[in-house]
């Protein structure tokens, strides 16, 4: 069975999509918590960036995410931390610190966002990109460990409140249907790569148009 960083990989449009909006926070220091295999890692790199920590428990992960790291530019700072947020130096401080698809995952988000606020330095950034709409939680979401979908509420709730919300939007609006319609009639765990590539090609584009 494919893993959802398996199916999701070759998903750029989308990829592309989101990272189009974060270009303005990316420099400096730089966190990424959950890296996965490094797939986020071309569309979110820009050359404004010192210093880049990718945090990553699944040890199954690591050396991919070490190629992603070794296939950037010469000049990117990239470095591992086989772990959780909770195993970085306490001295460890960052402009940016990025969740892409990963409290989700999270049992205990609201700790986890708490931790990550005492990771940022002045005027630091949390950004966070998460599945939306706890009524489109399907066996698909059960499959790959995700305990919740979230809106721009529950999300809220989450985020430590010492933290300045800048700014919560909804994304890929005609996505939203084609997950009602895995959910209420295919009820599928896994879509396939095929439907992942149809997504991605048609769909992504169609919501990057009529997107709020």
């Amino acid at each position: 069975m494919k893993t959802e960083l398996d199916l999701f990989e070759n998903a750029t449009n989308w990829k592309s999509y989101w990272a189009s909006f974060l270009s303005e926070f990316i420099h400096g220091d730089v966190l990424e918590v959950g890296a996965g295999t490094g797939g986020n890692l071309r569309h979110l790199y820009r050359p404004t960036v010192d210093s880049w920590v990718c945090v990553e428990p699944d040890s199954e992960l690591i050396a991919s995410l070490q190629t992603s790291i070794d296939g950037l530019a010469a000049e990117f700072s990239g470095h591992i931390v086989h772990g959780t947020i909770r195993d970085l130096p306490d001295a460890a401080l960052f402009d940016a610190i990025f969740y892409i698809d990963v409290i989700e995952h999270i049992e205990d988000d609201r700790e986890e966002l708490e931790l990550a606020a005492r990771r940022l330095k002045p005027g630091g950034q949390l950004i966070i990109l998460v599945p939306a709409h706890n009524w489109l939680f399907s066996p698909f979401d059960a499959s790959i460990g995700h305990y919740r979908r979230y809106t721009q509420r529950s999300l809220r709730d989450v985020i430590p409140t010492h933290l300045v919300r800048k700014q919560l939007i909804y994304l890929d609006s005609v996505g939203m249907l084609a997950s009602l319609a895995n959910r209420l009639i295919l009820r599928s765990s896994t879509p396939t790569a095929k439907q992942i590539n149809i997504w991605d090609k048609r769909i992504v584009p169609v919501s990057k148009i009529i997107d709020p």
